[in-house]
């Protein structure tokens, strides 16, 4: 396989789709079947194990979807659970973790960037205390970063800097793919867009680098005197009963691991292991299983961790009408920010849903949750040698999507 082919399946993975709508509060009851992971405020049941007893209509339907998906995207294995107002309508896994060893929900993988939406929603509970503006500047915190004067808590945490993604620089992809197992350091990793001049004025424009999150993480930890996994653990994952859902310092995954594989560097292999420290800073690189990654979709999607006036903040903090192509910034980096289609603050919001999709490493998982509806979905998908490039879980969840909540597509 050349470099150059090699270079565009790594950026494919890396990046993240943006974008998102103006969301609208509505509600939906439906009927559920038994819960096996209620995952709601005060449960103590942390079983995340499939679906106990008959399957309802729906819950029938969004696992006919998810065989066929995992058949026709020739997936390895599926994890998948959908809640309606915190109700299970389906828990599930098909397929294998590693030949002849079945797949199964509470089995633990990479979530990516996933942290960035609990972090979001951390800074904004930061804000409401009054400990920080999202318009303060970060030069108190962050000295030696250029522009630390212009750049603002706000613009790191809705990609407005206008700093380059150090994920699809050559040189880093070079050294990624050469070495899989490296550990990255905070320093190294913004070291690569600090090589090249800002795509524009911080704040004019919005363009997608992971180095925007990598500073942000050091900002905060500035600001509370805590490390990023301790103030996430009081904050976020520990209020909303997220037991399954921590940070690594190392490359180890919490049993039991759903295994991946993947063709990134011209050959099918494991990549279970590879070491996940270039994704973001230490503290926030963390691992969950299918029933955490549906309760965080449903509390970060729904603000119940914010106050109404924050939660707003959260879907649009001034990303509408940003990007577009420029003499500086081509479209393809400039994304153009719509209503439809946007990034909040730590979150992608698309017709109505809000949601994360990490994707790297032979691992795919998506969070969504559209709030109208109160519809959670969550994904998570391992590669075959023939899977197609791109976010496997995210295709999944379209599906479901598309039966659950067909006037929402999720179409990211």
């Amino acid at each position: 396989m050349t470099r150059t082919r090699l270079s565009a399946r790594l950026r494919t993975r890396a990046r993240t789709a943006l974008l998102c709508a103006a969301l609208l509060a509505a509600t939906v009851q439906t009927t559920a079947v038994t819960p096996a992971y209620a995952g709601g405020p005060g449960h103590d049941d942390r079983d995340c194990v499939k679906t106990r007893g008959p399957l309802d209509g729906r819950a029938r339907e969004v696992l006919g979807l998810a065989r066929r998906a995992k058949d026709e995207l020739h997936l390895k294995a599926v994890q998948l659970r959908v809640t309606v107002d915190g109700h299970e309508v389906l828990t599930d896994a098909l397929g294998e973790s590693m030949t002849n060893v079945p797949a199964e929900p509470d089995m633990h993988f990479r979530a990516g960037s996933v942290a960035f939406a609990h972090i979001g929603t951390a800074l904004l509970q930061l804000v409401e205390e009054g400990r920080v503006r999202l318009d303060d500047t970060v030069e108190r915190w962050l000295p030696r970063l250029p522009n630390a004067r212009k750049i603002t808590l706000r613009m790191l945490a809705t990609n407005t800097t206008g700093l380059h993604d150090y994920v699809t620089d050559p040189a880093f992809l070079a050294e990624l793919a050469a070495h899989p197992f490296r550990q990255w350091t905070p320093e190294e990793l913004v070291g690569y867009p600090l090589r090249h001049p800002f795509w524009y004025a911080p704040g004019t424009s919005w363009s997608y680098s992971h180095a925007n999150y990598v500073l942000l993480i050091a900002a905060l930890e500035k600001i509370t005197g805590m490390r990023i996994d301790e103030l996430l653990e009081q904050r976020i994952t520990g209020p909303l009963g997220l037991h399954d859902t921590q940070n690594n310092f190392t490359p180890d995954i919490p049993t039991p691991v759903l295994h991946a594989f993947t063709s990134e560097r011209g050959t099918y292999e494991e990549s279970t292991f590879w070491n996940p420290s270039w994704t973001t800073a230490p503290g926030a690189v963390i691992t969950t299983h299918i029933c955490d990654l549906a309760r965080s979709a449903q509390a970060i999607g729904s603000g119940e961790l914010l106050s109404h006036r924050a939660y707003r903040t959260l879907l649009n903090p001034g990303t509408v009408g940003l990007g577009g192509g420029t003499a500086t910034c081509p479209a393809t980096v400039c994304l153009k920010q719509t209503p439809a289609k946007h990034f909040g603050l730590g979150v992608i919001v698309v017709n109505g849903w809000v949601l994360q999709n990490p994707s790297f490493s032979g691992y795919a998982a998506i969070q969504a949750y559209l709030p109208s509806d109160r519809l959670a979905i969550a994904v998570s998908a391992t590669k075959t040698a023939t899977t197609p490039d791109g976010n496997m879980a995210q295709q999944v969840a379209e599906r479901i999507a598309a039966a659950l909540a067909p006037d929402s597509p999720l179409a990211v």
